[in-house]
C-alpha cells in the first residue's frame, strides 16, 4: 500500500487527506487496536484510553492533508501523539484540586515522647552520676563534649591507654545500669 516502501500508511493517509471513507476505515482498523492498548496500559482506564484514541485520531485526520511523506513514519508520529495525551492525563491525575486537604499523619514526636525522653534522660544522668569520677569524666569528655581520645587523655593527664580503659569500664557500668531500658526504645 505504501507508494515508496518507507511508510506502510502513506497511501491510506493520502486517502484520509482526500476524505476517502474507505481509507479512514482501513487506517482505523490498522492502527486503532495498538493505540487503545497503549492507552489502557498507561492509564489503566478503558474509558480514558478510548478518549485518548479518539483525540489521537482527530489530530491525525487534521494532519492528514498536510502530511509530508518521508519526514517520519505515520505510525511513529501517531504513537507519539497518543503518548503525549496519556502523559497529559496522568499529570492531571496528580494535580487534582480538592476542597479539603488530605488527612496527614503528624510526623512529629508522639505527645508522650517528651515525657519518655525526659524520664530516659534522668535515668542516664543518674547512671552517669553513679560512675566513679574518673570514668564519668572520660565518658563526658569523649561522648558529651566530642573530644578525641588523645585530647581527652591529655586533659585528664593520663595515657590514651588509661583513658580507653576508663571508657571501657564506664560503658560496661552504664550498660549494666540501664539494661532494663533495652527493649523500651526498640
Amino acid at each position: 500500500m505504501a507508494s515508496d516502501g518507507n511508510d506502510p500508511d502513506e497511501t491510506l493517509l493520502a486517502g484520509v487527506g482526500r476524505g476517502d471513507p474507505t481509507a479512514v476505515r482501513q487506517l482505523l482498523d490498522r492502527r486503532l487496536p495498538r493505540i487503545l492498548a497503549l492507552g489502557r496500559r498507561l492509564l489503566n482506564d478503558p474509558g480514558e484510553a478510548e478518549d485518548v484514541a479518539q483525540e489521537t485520531f482527530l489530530r491525525a485526520w487534521k494532519q492528514a492533508k498536510a502530511w509530508t511523506p518521508g519526514q517520519a513514519r505515520f505510525d511513529t508520529w501517531l504513537h507519539r501523539v497518543a503518548l503525549n495525551l496519556c502523559y497529559d492525563r496522568l499529570r492531571r491525575r496528580r494535580e487534582v484540586p480538592t476542597d479539603t486537604p488530605p488527612e496527614q499523619v503528624d510526623q512529629g514526636p508522639a505527645p508522650d515522647a517528651g515525657l519518655i525522653g525526659a524520664e530516659l534522660s534522668k535515668r542516664v544522668e543518674a547512671a552517669l552520676a553513679a560512675l566513679p569520677s574518673r570514668q564519668r569524666e572520660a565518658i563526658v569528655l569523649c561522648h558529651h563534649q566530642g573530644l578525641g581520645n588523645i585530647e581527652a587523655a591529655s586533659l585528664m593527664e593520663i595515657s590514651v591507654e588509661a583513658l580507653e580503659s576508663l571508657l571501657s569500664r564506664g560503658r560496661r557500668a552504664l550498660k549494666a545500669s540501664l539494661a532494663d531500658l533495652r527493649g523500651a526504645g526498640e
